[in-house]
């Protein structure tokens, strides 16, 4: 396994980053941890989880994938770079949610409890909460960090403009500042290639793509004449919904098809090329993988092993899929 640097910051990670939020749900605990056995005898010691997790989980399963995370480090903590998010919902209370200096102050120690840690590497935002001003979020995670119950702080879903004005907030105020955006990138959503990711090259923070696969569409194991099977994200639980509105539409089926083309053509798995073309973009640090099996693992960590595509595969993947396009001046 490879390393990549961690945008400005000292820290290096495994070029692949282990997702955990089908444990507790999709997968029980045993299986739960032979996923991460097979992660971690791959070389992937970066670790992904929320306090909200597991995806599609009924409200009582709130927090389950941490406490299952928790119990398979134990003795084993300081070999691996751990994550953690919060900000959703994890009570009925109105302040049970949300970037209030209030919620994520309390919303660290449970997390902690759960993982049974002291600490986290990095702490994120895990999407933007209009109702609290940045300072107060900002001053909130500094407070955090200065604690030792975090390493370094990061965002996930928060569109470049927002991310923006926070950085220059910290520059200003002397608080902590986001190392790190997770935003959602694949093949077939591209959207933040015009604004998040330049801008992250530029401010060197660290990029953990998720959804590198499209919820298991970019496999190409989905028949589109066929409803989404059982057991799959398309048919998880509350996330159902949400991942059929993102992926499960005409319009991605036919985009599937060019892209089995030119896999075939060029010899690769759709696995490993959506996720090798993932890698290829520069500012991506660490692309989150997910799997609900240990065995399916083995494409990505081949993927990871492999590398960037040659230039004129990425550039032909490329023209597939493009959403948008911009005269070079503006590269």
């Amino acid at each position: 396994m490879q390393y990549s640097k961690f945008g400005g910051i000292g820290l290096s990670v495994s070029k692949l980053c282990l997702g955990t939020m089908t444990f507790g749900f999709q997968c029980d605990e045993s299986r739960s941890h032979a996923i991460l056995d097979a992660a971690a005898a791959g070389g992937i010691d970066f670790l992904d989880a929320a306090d909200v997790y597991p995806l599609g989980g009924p409200p009582d399963s709130l927090g389950r994938t941490e406490e299952i995370v928790g119990a398979w480090l134990k003795g084993r903590r300081h070999q691996f770079v751990l994550a953690t998010k919060c900000v959703g919902p994890m009570g009925p209370k109105p302040w049970q949610q949300g970037m209030s200096r209030k919620h994520v102050l309390d919303a660290i120690d449970a997390s902690l409890r759960r993982l049974g840690t002291d600490y986290v590497d990095l702490y994120q935002l895990h999407s933007y909460d209009a109702q609290t001003p940045i300072d107060e979020a900002l001053e909130g995670l500094d407070t955090i960090v200065r604690a030792g119950k975090a390493r370094y702080v990061g965002v996930s879903n928060w569109p470049a403009h927002k991310l923006a004005r926070a950085l220059g907030r910290s520059e200003l105020k002397n608080l902590v500042r986001f190392e790190s955006a997770q935003p959602r990138y694949n093949l077939l959503f591209r959207n933040f290639e015009r604004d998040l990711l330049p801008m992250c090259e530029e401010e060197r923070i660290a990029v953990i793509s998720y959804n590198p696969l499209a919820g298991g569409l970019l496999t190409g194991k989905h028949d589109r004449q066929a409803p989404p099977p059982a057991g799959t994200r398309f048919q998880l639980g509350d996330a159902a919904a949400r991942y059929q509105e993102r992926y499960w539409h005409e319009q991605e089926f036919e985009t599937i098809e060019a892209l089995r083309a030119v896999a075939a053509e060029a010899g690769l798995g759709m696995t490993a090329m959506a996720l090798r073309w993932v890698l290829s973009n520069p500012a991506i640090t660490a692309p989150i993988v997910g799997a609900s099996r240990p065995e399916q693992l083995a494409d990505s960590l081949a993927a990871a092993e492999q590398g960037a595509l040659p230039a004129d595969l990425k550039a032909k993947l490329d023209d597939i899929t493009r959403i948008w396009r911009t005269v070079d001046a503006e590269r």
